[in-house]
């Protein structure tokens, strides 16, 4: 489990391909201590799993599955990612809950300068609208960011000065894809109410002004 407050950046120090599949050789260029084989890092919001280490760098396998969902297979070496270390309890809750796994990936439609801000609009798979929210969180690239707008098919964020500095975002350009993971409270959310909102039709046509009298309303 993640926050999506992104502790650095990091490179893209080699590749090992293998049909679908791929090893990273990442290299952080922040302090990153105390690995631990097998621990959660979540890279430009995709949680891999460390599987060797040394000084200043680490190895994780990514999937054919999480290749063909991610855009983990842009990557170059010498690309830079984002890197955020698993939550430990107790630590500071500063962005939302993230889980690192990937929904869907959504493009750079758009973007435009509000003062020292950018404004991101982003398009995504229109079956992905019900759980983004305007005020509602959402992880680009493993980054925690507050939905200023959002429609059927589209959000747009609001990214302040240091966001553009400690992140990839800077980077960003028209056409690029990035990594959508939805807030995870919204997609239980909505699985809940999937059983309610089949038989909601049903239920409608049952509220009639007799019925709200008889109940109080």
């Amino acid at each position: 489990m993640f926050t999506g407050i992104i502790q650095g950046l990091g490179r893209i120090a080699a590749m090992d391909r293998r049909g679908g599949e791929t090893r990273f050789t990442v290299r952080p260029e922040f302090t990153l201590t105390d690995y631990a084989l097998g621990e959660s890092i979540a890279v430009n919001g995709v949680c891999l799993t460390v599987e060797t280490f040394g000084a200043g760098w680490f190895t994780a396998y990514a999937s054919m599955e999480t290749m063909s969902v991610t855009n983990l297979g842009d990557l170059r070496v010498s690309s830079a990612v984002n890197l955020e270390r698993a939550l430990a309890l107790g630590d500071r809750l500063g962005g939302h809950i993230v889980s690192g796994h990937v929904d869907c990936l959504a493009e750079v439609e758009s973007i435009r300068q509000a003062g020292q801000s950018r404004i991101y609009r982003l398009g995504f798979p229109a079956a992905q609208s019900p759980q983004v929210i305007a005020k509602g969180s959402v992880a680009l690239d493993g980054i925690s960011l507050t939905v200023n707008d959002c429609g059927q098919g589209y959000l747009e964020v609001n990214i302040i000065p240091a966001t553009q500095r400690e992140t990839t975002i800077s980077g960003w350009e028209q056409g690029r894809h990035v990594n959508m993971e939805t807030d995870v409270i919204g997609k239980y959310v909505q699985r809940m109410l999937g059983p309610w909102n089949e038989g909601r039709t049903q239920a409608a046509s049952a509220i009639t002004p007799d019925f709200l009298k008889e109940h109080g309303f």
